[in-house]
């Protein structure tokens, strides 16, 4: 079997990776980071200049004809830089709910915003009581004439506080964990009723708790058919799983290739630290854990690409071996750099919070073996 990429493809990851290696020095990124919007607008823009934002989307909406391996490709890339701009709640969850469930205008009005860098989304799935289960939804939309009356709480919604809008998943009939009955809307969270806080998670990222207090909005925010929206949020929460799972695969890449360079240079005794066996062997370890996982996240995006039965297991699959490798390759980059390990100085610790914050996201490692079980 061929595991390489296209031409073109190899030519998106040349292109991110001279970025990240030109552009996005671990100084920048910490800068980006600690101001208000979390990110740097230029460099969204620049995202936008170059296709990426395109990519994920079809040509008959604006986009490049993308699939999961192209996305894998790109996420993997940024993973490697430990790029903070919001990639995946904004292009992959919000932009994948469009292009799936949007009217014909609707997908006029935002997809080409989205690909240009103009509008910023979001999408608030996720309930305190949720954990994990995307059918768990207690917030409510009520019909009142041609409006809906929304009322609830949404938790960890990733990059909340740019969003020029949040795409809500409420209740409009069923009960709680019902997979029937979820609708999809399109919310101003300008509007009257809705209230965000706003905070930065310990990776850095941002996220908002949302809260919606008889607030209307209009049925043509409606995204779909009223109830039916669960298999496409499961599709595409499938996706940004793989999308993020790349994004770790990257980061293990580099955390590898970090702490073996420090073993080759940090003195111990007066040897280097590379020139122990036990810290080789254990380096040698850390090296097979990636290597796995890359394995899976291949298998995961040719199921994905080629939409087969088992593709919704496959991720699954992924993402646990993604929560047992990245702690394991985690924290034997934090140890074997000692104390330098965890300080804001360097960059490894930083890799280290975005790795293990990814370990949660979409489902932790005991959700997803329950979850490959039940498939």
């Amino acid at each position: 079997m061929d595991f390489s990429l296209s031409e073109e493809q190899q030519l998106l990851k040349d292109s991110i990776t001279q970025f990240v290696d030109k552009d996005y020095q671990f100084d920048i990124r910490q800068r980006n980071v600690s101001s208000d919007l979390g990110y740097s607008s230029e460099f969204w823009k620049t995202f936008a200049d170059l296709g990426w934002l395109g990519m994920p989307f079809s040509e008959e909406d604006g986009g490049y004809n993308g699939g999961p391996t192209d996305l894998m490709v790109i996420m993997e890339s940024l993973g490697r830089g430990l790029v903070v701009e919001p990639y995946i709640p904004n292009v992959v969850l919000a932009g994948g709910l469009i292009s799936r469930l949007g009217s014909s205008e609707q997908k006029s009005n935002l997809l080409p915003k989205i690909i240009s860098g103009e509008n910023q989304m979001s999408v608030a799935f996720s309930e305190p009581q949720s954990r994990f289960n995307l059918s768990d939804v207690i917030t409510s939309a009520k019909k009142d004439g041609d409006n809906y009356i929304l009322d609830g709480y949404k938790s960890v919604v990733m990059n909340g506080p740019s969003s020029n809008f949040i795409i809500i998943v409420a209740r409009t009939s069923g009960k709680q964990l019902e997979e029937k009955g979820l609708t999809l809307f399109l919310l101003d969270p300008s509007l009257e009723g809705v209230s965000l806080r706003n905070y930065s998670n310990v990776d850095g990222s941002k996220a908002s708790e949302v809260t919606l207090e008889s607030v209307t909005v209009s049925s043509s925010t409606m995204l779909g058919k009223e109830g039916e929206a669960y298999n496409s949020l499961e599709e595409v929460i499938d996706l940004a799983t793989l999308a993020i799972s790349a994004e770790a695969i990257g980061i293990m890449e580099k955390m590898n290739e970090i702490t073996l360079e420090y073993t080759k240079t940090r003195e111990q005794f007066g040897e280097t630290l590379s020139s122990f066996q036990a810290l080789q062997h254990r380096m040698v370890d850390t090296f097979m854990a990636y290597e796995q996982t890359k394995s899976l996240l291949l298998m995961c995006a040719a199921k994905l690409t080629d939409k087969t039965e088992d593709a919704s297991k496959s991720v699954s699959a992924l993402k646990y071996q993604v929560g047992i490798a990245a702690k394991h390759v985690g924290e034997e980059a934090v140890q074997l750099h000692g104390g330098m390990g965890v300080t804001d100085e360097t960059n490894i610790g930083h890799y280290f919070k975005r790795l293990t914050t990814i370990r949660a996201i979409f489902g932790n490692t005991d959700y997803h073996l329950k979850r490959y079980s039940d498939l």
